[in-house]
């Protein structure tokens, strides 16, 4: 049985999606805080990341675990450490987790982001056979950068021309899915990006395509953006947190390009015409 923890948001969601329509709903567990907003198709069990009870009885007859990453940046690890330390007790076979693609994590600037090599390390240190996802940055992402008012005051953003391979979240549970459902883990990382890699220079360009509106790209100074962002209230540290991700594309930390997802699907990840089609309703 595979055990999917934060199965109610967006990633886990679409895991438990995907892993539903190839296999037999009895083969998945999903671990989740409340139970109101979980499929009813699989086996529920309730529970938290701090409660360590609850890990314990989730892991009851489970085989494979896939922990999601946490959102509470400042209890993560230790909440990740929680995870791995019920599945090592249970004796599950396999732990899958969800990290990121970064290029170095020596030299990132986003250091929120340090919690996930730091949750891989913990990881193979447990012994447990593992298989690492390390997933580029969502395409369902750029909406949140370029603003709502993109179509009328362009993209003014501090990533020079900076790569990323985005990928859309759906077709990435799509792929975490397949590689669960694979036999055993094999201690494998995998790098889940799309086929091709791309600038905001390119984002620009797509939607002016999209939308028959022109839409101008202009790399902005880091200081310039972080004191317009204060200007407009944006909390210190959501800015901090903004502000990291950019600098990492325009260093380019993100720029990998992977074949590892369009292998799981067995095709082709949809482009960044495809994909921002569907997010901004083009």
């Amino acid at each position: 049985m595979i055990l999917v923890t934060g199965a109610t948001g967006q990633l886990g969601t679409a895991v438990v999606k995907n892993l539903l329509e190839n296999t037999s709903a009895n083969r998945i567990a999903a671990f989740v805080r409340d139970e109101s907003k979980a499929s009813a198709l699989v086996d529920i069990r309730v529970g938290s990341y701090d409660d360590t009870a609850s890990l314990d009885k989730a892991m009851h007859g489970i085989e494979k675990v896939l922990l999601i990453a946490g959102t509470d940046e400042d209890n993560r690890l230790q909440q990740h450490q929680n995870v791995v330390d019920a599945a090592k007790k249970a004796g599950v076979q396999c732990i899958a987790y969800t990290s990121r693609t970064l290029k170095d994590r020596n030299t990132i600037a986003n250091k929120l982001m340090v919690g996930h090599f730091q949750t891989e390390d913990y990881i193979k240190a447990s012994g447990l056979n593992y298989a690492l996802f390390r997933n580029v940055l969502y395409m369902d992402t750029i909406p949140l950068f370029v603003g709502e008012r993109v179509f009328d005051t362009g993209i003014y953003l501090p990533t020079g021309h900076g790569r990323v391979p985005f990928a859309l979240r759906s077709e990435m549970g799509e792929a975490i899915a397949h590689a669960l459902l694979e036999s055993g883990c094999g201690n494998r990382i995998y790098k889940l990006t799309g086929s091709e890699s791309y600038s905001f220079d390119d984002v620009a360009a797509t939607l002016s395509d999209l939308s028959g509106k022109e839409v101008d790209y202009t790399p902005a100074e880091k200081s310039a953006f972080e004191a317009q962002m204060k200007e407009r209230g944006v909390p210190e540290t959501m800015v901090e947190r903004v502000v990291g991700f950019l600098t990492d594309i325009k260093n380019g930390q993100e720029e990998e390009v992977s074949p590892d997802m369009e292998n799981l699907l067995g095709r082709k990840p949809a482009s960044l015409k495809k994909g921002l089609k569907v997010l901004f309703n083009l």
